[in-house]
């Protein structure tokens, strides 16, 4: 899986980004088993490896929503044989890894159309035995629609639902009441988003 920032050439201040997204990769590498711990590489994009094209895809949509709003991300996932070439500076090579960065590029090129706006991830691969491209891509197209739709307190929502927290725990935290959370959650389908990334994730 390959990670970079959307405009990071606008951010004020580049190091205290880098470390914000250090924090992050280290929280949902600890939460998840990647082969490759996700690190940052060469400037603002960063990389790890995954047994399974759902456990990438799962760990990142929680890298995207933790970093949201203040920061957005794109994402390209490969499927296949990766070489790490130089374990220090975390550069690699291999049919997986150039999967991966063809999907990052196209997301980059179909971003900046009208309609690709919201998208922010992307799945390739040229074996024959990789999930389903068609529906992997549909359903990444949809997720990425929905999660860039939502407002800063949606979003919190939103990641406190991944962390298994009540509706009622969310609204003493939002400081409005459950009924209020719970207009939200149905009104942007935020219970049917966390629905469809842990059937996502479910993808060998």
């Amino acid at each position: 899986m390959i990670g970079d920032v959307v405009g990071s050439r606008r951010a004020r201040n580049r190091r205290a980004l880098h470390t914000r997204i250090q924090q992050v990769l280290d929280a949902v590498n600890a939460e998840h088993d990647p082969i490759r711990p996700l690190g940052i590489t060469v400037g603002d994009e960063f990389q790890g490896s995954f047994r399974h094209v759902g456990e990438a895809l799962d760990a990142a949509f929680a890298v995207r929503v933790r970093l949201l709003p203040e920061v957005d991300t794109r994402y390209g996932v490969g499927w296949g044989e990766v070489q790490v070439l130089d374990p220090g500076r975390g550069i690699e090579d291999g049919p997986g890894w150039w999967a991966a960065r063809d999907a990052i590029e196209w997301v980059g090129d179909t971003e900046r159309q009208a309609a690709g706006r919201s998208v922010r991830t992307a799945f390739r691969s040229e074996l024959p035995d990789a999930p389903s491209l068609p529906a992997l891509a549909a359903a990444l197209l949809c997720r990425d629609q929905l999660v860039g739709s939502l407002d800063e307190r949606s979003l919190r929502i939103l990641r406190g639902l991944m962390q298994h927290q009540s509706q009622s725990e969310l609204a003493s935290l939002e400081g409005v009441s459950t009924s209020a959370v719970s207009q939200r959650v149905r009104a942007n389908g935020l219970a049917l988003l966390v629905m469809a990334q842990r059937e996502l994730a479910r993808v060998r």
